[in-house]
């Protein structure tokens, strides 16, 4: 990515938000929803043009983790593995998803950038366990065959 490719966008976004430090994290935010992540070639324009230091920015896409310094797929998949889906057994799923997309543990996302399958602690659903996330949209009472299932449906969507 080269500095012309990106820098339009950027520019929208801090305008959107307004060309402030405190506008940070919410910049960042906007940043990684356009692109999927955070790449390393935006730093240092933002970092020119909202007055704070590279390190500072960096410190900051670092600090949350809800912030990805590596391209992420179009879908996100995390597999909840807090006590009540580890008990029902999310491990399999997880195990599933990683065969049918030649993922694993090292290797969270599919060379295409279509998927990315992570861990999560907790999704708050532990009623409906075990449970996991495409994109934010809540799939539960999943099974391995389930998950297999889905990452056909959803490769029909691409």
């Amino acid at each position: 990515m080269n500095e012309t490719s990106y820098v339009t966008e950027v520019d929208r976004i801090i305008k959107d938000h307004g060309c402030k430090q405190s506008a940070v994290i919410a910049i960042l935010q906007s940043v990684q929803e356009h692109y999927r992540y955070l790449p390393k070639e935006v730093f240092p324009y933002l970092a020119k043009r909202l007055g704070i230091s590279e390190a500072g920015i960096y410190s900051v896409a670092t600090f949350y983790e809800n912030f990805s310094l590596q391209p992420k797929g179009k879908y996100i998949i995390r597999v909840c593995d807090g006590t009540a889906c580890h008990v029902r057994k999310s491990i399999p799923i997880l195990e599933r998803l990683r065969k049918d997309l030649s993922l694993s543990e090292a290797k969270a996302t599919t060379d295409d950038l279509s998927f990315t399958v992570e861990t999560v602690s907790c999704l708050g659903a532990c009623g409906l366990a075990p449970v996991i996330t495409v994109n934010d949209k809540v799939y539960p009472a999943m099974t391995p065959e389930k998950a297999t299932k889905l990452i056909e449906d959803l490769k029909g969507e691409l």
